[in-house]
């Protein structure tokens, strides 16, 4: 696959991940609690984006944006969209940026990229589950497979209003430059704090989920301190591994490990996290449309 250390490690995250859910899928199929088949379907989906994100999905050039700021603080990939290209080219010779925050305004670019590829994924599962429903006779099959599709247009509408908001938010940004008074800088919590002003929550609700928020944007900082020193540490070992050194080259085999497997083990715990606020969110939505 030919990916980045720190592209290993986000990798290995993903699987963890898809791995529990599909152990409390089969607890549930056990039981007989997905008769509609609709989590299985999403843990399809799902380990179709990691596949299509990790280049896995036997297609050349499908892997998603890569984390190229970790390395030289510069963008390697095309956006695939002539709006956002022309958003980006914008911000770059504006002036308005410093380095530090072009590599940041870079993973809010890459993030909205990957949003409108999972709903891509979605929206393409969904027109294949309609053709399969338009051939459905028996009529309690039909009442089964309506209720996924209803499911799943809910979920492409919740993908559509984030991907929306996060458009505008890189419309506004790109040209005003950053807000130095603004609540959140990681794209994932903007999105979520977005959404969830808009959820049916509570004054009382919103507030405990906004001092969430915060708790979990200081886990992913301290996950991108570590992919970036799990990076230094890889071009230091390549380095070694050419002297000869054994004992050097020792020493920073241990360190590698050490950063790897942190690395690996915060990268779990942020997309759990995210996991669970964007279940809570969605929760909060969905009620709002009843």
């Amino acid at each position: 696959l030919q990916l980045s250390a720190v592209k290993l490690a986000e990798l290995h995250s993903d699987l963890k991940i898809q791995e529990k859910d599909e152990l409390s899928w089969k607890k549930l199929k056990a039981e007989g609690l997905d008769e509609d088949g609709e989590k299985e379907a999403k843990l399809r989906r799902n380990l179709n984006v990691i596949m299509t994100k990790y280049g896995m999905n036997g297609k050349k050039d499908s892997q998603l944006v890569d984390t190229n700021y970790i390395k030289d603080g510069t963008e390697s990939d095309t956006l695939d969209d002539p709006r956002l290209e022309k958003l980006w080219s914008k911000a770059k010779t504006s002036g308005k940026f410093s380095d530090e925050e072009l590599d940041k305004l870079w993973r809010e670019f890459k993030h909205h990229k990957e949003k409108i590829h999972e709903y891509n994924i979605l929206l393409e599962t969904v027109s294949r589950t309609e053709d399969i429903h338009k051939n459905v006779i028996n009529p309690e099959e039909n009442l089964v497979k309506e209720e996924i599709l209803h499911n799943k247009h809910r979920e492409l509408k919740d993908k559509l209003r984030s991907i929306n908001q996060g458009f505008e938010r890189l419309r506004k940004v790109s040209h005003q430059g950053y807000d130095s008074n603004s609540e959140f800088e990681e794209p994932r919590v903007i999105d979520l704090w977005d959404m969830a002003k808009s959820a049916n929550f509570t004054e009382k609700e919103l507030e405990s989920f906004r001092e969430e928020l915060k708790h979990f944007e200081a886990k992913i900082e301290k996950h991108h301190h570590y992919q970036k020193q799990l990076e230094i540490s890889h071009q230091k070992l390549k380095h070694v591994e050419g002297t000869g050194d054994k004992e050097h080259l020792n020493r920073n085999k241990e360190k590698y490990a050490m950063l790897e497997e942190k690395t690996k083990e915060l990268g779990y715990k942020v997309k759990k996290h995210l996991q669970d606020l964007s279940s809570r969110i969605s929760q909060g939505l969905q009620h709002n449309e009843l």
